[in-house]
């Protein structure tokens, strides 16, 4: 492996997606790439193996197709084994699904980008998942059209573990 691997450009149609590649990226997905692609830039370079096969980036590079783009950045990893660049793709998905979210800070972060006027559908959260960062929380009761009608709901029946004698859960006192 190089020190210093050199980021370079390579033409969009000789990418070569790898055909085994797990991750599936929706429509929706790609648009969402896309549109931040077109607002901070092409930041995120496609990671290729010596032979512009394609390691990681498979959803960059159909954003890239779908905003009409003739090259992209690519950072060479031709150091890899076959074996390696196997286990990449998979761990390139996998590895940053298991961050999590600090929930204050999320609030903080939207309510700064908003404040400012900038489109928070760029930062690729839903409207709903925004919304729930956003605001205040209601804490009011729901309606009954809101919550569904209990009463309809079948027993579930629960067995008292000291006499055995069984309960419906939903009975009232």
């Amino acid at each position: 492996m190089s020190e210093n691997p050199e980021y370079k450009h390579a033409s969009v149609e000789s990418l070569i997606p790898y055909a085994r590649n797990a991750r599936t990226h929706s429509d929706e997905q790609v648009a969402k790439i896309a549109s931040s692609i077109k607002e901070f830039g092409f930041l995120n370079p496609v990671i290729v193996d010596g032979e512009n096969g394609i390691i990681a980036g498979h959803g960059r590079v159909m954003a890239a197709k779908m905003l009409g783009m003739d090259k992209v950045p690519v950072l060479q990893a031709d150091h890899l084994t076959e074996a390696q660049k196997r286990a990449y793709v998979l761990a390139d998905n996998r590895l940053a699904l298991d961050a999590g979210w600090d929930d204050e800070l999320l609030r903080v972060e939207f309510a700064e980008l908003e404040d400012v006027g900038f489109d928070l559908d760029l930062t690729g959260f839903t409207a709903d998942e925004i919304a729930a960062y956003s605001g205040e929380i209601n804490f009011e009761p729901g309606n009954e059209e809101d919550q569904g009608k209990l009463d309809e709901l079948e027993p579930k029946w629960i067995a008292c573990p000291h006499c055995g004698k069984e309960f419906d859960s939903r009975a009232q006192s």
